[in-house]
Parts: C-alpha cells; sequence; structure tokens
C-alpha cells in the first residue's frame, strides 16, 4: 500500500472545509494512516517548497502557509498518490475540473485548499517531515475486504 501526505491548508481551516475534504478522502477507501495540527516554520516552509526558492512568489506562498496551523495528513491505499492528485484535481481552482476538490471548493491557485505529494518518492520525503515514525499507525478496518478485489492487493 502506498502512503501520501496532503496538507489541509489554511484555506481550508478558514472556510470551514475540513470535515468535506476528509469526508472526500475516506469514501474514496483511502485509509487515513496519520493525522496531526501544526504550526509550520519558515524552516519547514523553506524545505518543503525548495524547488520554488528564487522565483518572486517564494516568499508569499511560505507566508500563506504560516498564516494559520494546518492540517497534515498520511493517507493509504493502493496507487494512493495518484488517487490522491486526481481527487484534487488541478493546482489552479479555477481551472479544476468539477467534481474535484479544488474544482469544487476553490477559486485560488495559491488559497487552493489542499497540498498533495506528487509522486511516490515526494510522499516519502515529506511524510518523514511532518511525521514521526510514531504518529503513522497501521490498523485493521473491517470493510476493507469491500474495498480491493484479491488480486489489486
Amino acid at each position: 500500500m502506498e502512503k501520501t501526505l496532503v496538507i489541509l491548508k489554511p484555506s481550508c481551516l478558514q472556510r470551514g472545509l475540513v470535515g468535506e475534504v476528509t469526508k472526500r478522502f475516506e469514501q474514496k477507501g483511502l485509509r487515513l494512516a496519520g493525522m496531526k495540527m501544526c504550526q509550520l516554520t519558515d524552516k519547514q516552509m523553506s524545505e518543503h517548497y525548495a524547488q520554488h526558492a528564487g522565483k518572486p512568489f517564494f516568499q508569499q506562498l511560505k507566508d500563506a502557509m504560516m498564516v494559520t496551523p494546518v492540517i497534515v495528513c498520511c493517507y493509504e491505499g493502493v496507487g494512493a498518490v495518484e488517487v490522491v492528485r486526481q481527487m484534487a484535481g488541478a493546482t489552479s481552482g479555477r481551472k479544476a475540473a468539477p467534481g474535484t476538490i479544488r474544482g469544487d471548493l476553490s477559486m485560488s491557485f495559491q488559497e487552493n485548499i489542499v497540498h498533495t505529494s506528487d509522486s511516490l518518492e515526494t510522499a516519502q520525503v515529506e511524510l518523514k517531515r511532518f511525521f514521526r515514525d510514531d504518529e503513522i499507525f497501521d490498523y485493521e478496518q473491517p470493510h476493507f475486504q469491500f474495498l480491493y478485489a484479491a488480486d489489486e492487493l
């Protein structure tokens, strides 16, 4: 099973959409393996968004992620990284397809409700950035046998 990171951004918290977003992931069949609220630091954001260092929007992006606490989540499932990315939709809420989280709940490129890992390798790095090993949990769900066919596991 793949694990991936989802950050419920300040725009998600401020607009009261935490339940709506987590509900979508749960209804899809992704298993919540870790969740916590935290206040992100400039150091964490500089590391997290290092690929944007030097770009004109870099500080604005970091500031927007630190304006309020966020909720970091670890979701797990077969193909979880790609499933979560598809559910989130295009980065810009204005361009994201209806039915996606951003397409239904966002009008902004920056204030776009969630951050999602873009690859399995990135997810592994990002999860280590925000979670200790003992904050990711493995547990049985009674309905698990109804999520996948035997040959999908």
